[in-house]
C-alpha cells in the first residue's frame, strides 16, 4: 500500500522546510532501511513542501502511528531535532488518497502558485533520484509516471496550462511595481540551473534586456553564451552593477557582506534552502523578496472546476486499474497456457509461422475486452462481479499479490 507523509506550505514553516530540504539527501534510503516493511521511498523536497511517498506492506500501513514513528526515527539520521518538528505539521496520507494527492501536486494543484509550471520536473526528478539509489518500487513508479500524464492532461486542457503561472511569474509581478522600465534595469541572475532558465526566459517576455549571471560552480560562462546574456565571475561586483537580483541556486550563496553598498537594490531569494541570508533584508536601500513573503502574495486557489475534475477522474481511473489488475493478470495467464498448449498441438501438426501468428493475435483479441470491462467495473465499485465471472466460467482464482506480478496495460494485452 501507498503512504505518504506530507509537510507543505500550509502546515509547516518555510524555515523549516528550507532546512530539511538541505539536510535530508538520503532521506529515502534512510526511510527503505528501517524496516524491510518498508518496500520503497521516493522523497519529494520543493520550495514549498517536504513529502516522502512510501510503497509498505498492509500490515504495517494498518498502523499509522508505527508507519510515523518509523518515517521521522529514519529521517532523525539526517535532520535531527527538525524531524519532530516536521512531524508537528506533517499529514499523513494512505492508499488512494496518496494517489489523489501527488496527481494534484504533481499538476501544480497544491502549489504556492496554482498551476506554476515547475513541479512536474520536480516530481519526476525526485523519482529518477530514487531510481538511482535504488528506493523505488513498482508501485511507486506506477503511480509517479501517471503523475506525469495527468499533469500533462491538466497543462494542455485547462485554464491552469494556459495561465503558466509560476514562482518565477509572481516574484516578476510583484518587482514590476518598483520597475519603471524593464528595458533598462541591469538585473543579475545567481544560478545556472534549470530555474535559472525559466527566470531569464520570463525576463526577457517582460522586455529585460540587460541581463547578467553569476555561478559559484564556475558554470557562468557556458550558461551564459547559451542564452545569450553576459557571464559575472565576482559575486560582489555583480551585485555592484544590478538593481535587481534574483538567486535560484541549491546552497547559500548571497551574505551582507556581499553587498557592496547602500544603493537601492531589490533581491529576490527564489531558492530553497534560502540563498540569501535574511539579514541582507535589513541592510539600508536593499528589500527582499523571499518565498515566505511570496506566498503571502500568492493568488488565492485558482484551481479551475475542469483540472480539478481531470486530476481527479485521473486519480479514480488509477485506483481501478490497481483493483483491477489482479484479476485481469490471472485471467491473461489463463489464456496464455491456453494458447502455449494449442502452439504445441499446431506445431505437431505441422503449422507454421503464420498459423502461430494468428493464435497470438486470437489470444490478444480474448484479453483486450474483458480487460477493458474488468477496469470499468472496478472504476464502479463491481469488480467482485468480474472476479465471481471468472471462477464460474474458466474457474480462474484471483491469487493473492497478483497485482504485483505484471502491469497490465492495453499496450501489454496481446500474446504475442
Amino acid at each position: 500500500m501507498l503512504l505518504c507523509v506530507s509537510a507543505s506550505h500550509r502546515t509547516t514553516d518555510f524555515a523549516l522546510l528550507d532546512r530539511v530540504s538541505r539536510e535530508a539527501t538520503t532521506a529515502a534510503a534512510d526511510v527503505v532501511a528501517a524496516d524491510p516493511a518498508i518496500r520503497g521511498a521516493v522523497v519529494l523536497a520543493t520550495c514549498n513542501r517536504f513529502e516522502a511517498y512510501l510503497d509498505v506492506d498492509d500490515a504495517l500501513a494498518a498502523d499509522p502511528a508505527a508507519s510515523a514513528d518509523l518515517v521521522f526515527a529514519a529521517l532523525a539520521g539526517s535532520v535531527g531535532d527538525d524531524a519532530a518538528a516536521l512531524r508537528r505539521g506533517a499529514e499523513f496520507l494512505r492508499g488512494d488518497a496518496v494517489v489523489r494527492h501527488l496527481f494534484a501536486v504533481s499538476s501544480g494543484l497544491e502549489s504556492v502558485v496554482v498551476g506554476e509550471d515547475e513541479i512536474s520536473g520536480q516530481v519526476q526528478r525526485a523519482l529518477a533520484a530514487a531510481r538511482a539509489d535504488r528506493t523505488s518500487s513498482s508501485a511507486l513508479e506506477r503511480a509517479f509516471q501517471r503523475a506525469a500524464r495527468t499533469s500533462r492532461r491538466v497543462r494542455h486542457a485547462t485554464e491552469l496550462g494556459a495561465a503558466g503561472r509560476s514562482m518565477v511569474r509572481l516574484a516578476l509581478d510583484l518587482s514590476a511595481s518598483r520597475i519603471a522600465d524593464w528595458a533598462a534595469v541591469p538585473v543579475l541572475v545567481v544560478g545556472t540551473g534549470r530555474y535559472a532558465a525559466t527566470t531569464i526566459a520570463a525576463l526577457r517576455a517582460r522586455g529585460a534586456r540587460d541581463i547578467r549571471v553569476f555561478s559559484a560552480t564556475g558554470r557562468a560562462d557556458d550558461f551564459a553564451a547559451r542564452y545569450g546574456i553576459a557571464a559575472e565571475h565576482e559575486l560582489r561586483s555583480a551585485i555592484a552593477g544590478a538593481e535587481l537580483v534574483l538567486t535560484c541556486t541549491t546552497r547559500y550563496t548571497v551574505t551582507p557582506d556581499d553587498i557592496p553598498d547602500t544603493s537601492r537594490r531589490l533581491i529576490v531569494d527564489l531558492g530553497l534552502p534560502r540563498n540569501v541570508e535574511p539579514a541582507v533584508g535589513q541592510l539600508p536601500g536593499v528589500e527582499l523578496l523571499d518565498l515566505e513573503l511570496l506566498a503571502l502574495h500568492a493568488p488565492l486557489a485558482e484551481r479551475g472546476e475542469g483540472a480539478q475534475r481531470l486530476v481527479a477522474d485521473a486519480a479514480a481511473e488509477f485506483v481501478a486499474e490497481a483493483e483491477a489488475a489482479p484479476a485481469i493478470v490471472a485471467f491473461r495467464q489463463h489464456v496464455l497456457a491456453a494458447l502455449d498448449d494449442e502452439l504445441v498441438r499446431a506445431r505437431s501438426r505441422g503449422g507454421d509461422a503464420v498459423t502461430e501468428e494468428a493464435l497470438r493475435h486470437l489470444a490478444g483479441v480474448l484479453v483486450h475486452t474483458p480487460s477493458v470491462r474488468a477496469r470499468r467495473l472496478a472504476a464502479d465499485g463491481r469488480i467482485e462481479e468480474f472476479v465471481a465471472g471468472l471462477e464460474a466460467l474458466h474457474g480462474v482464482r484471483i491469487e493473492s499479490g497478483a497485482a504485483d506480478a505484471a502491469l497490465v496495460t492495453d499496450a501489454d494485452e496481446s500474446a504475442g
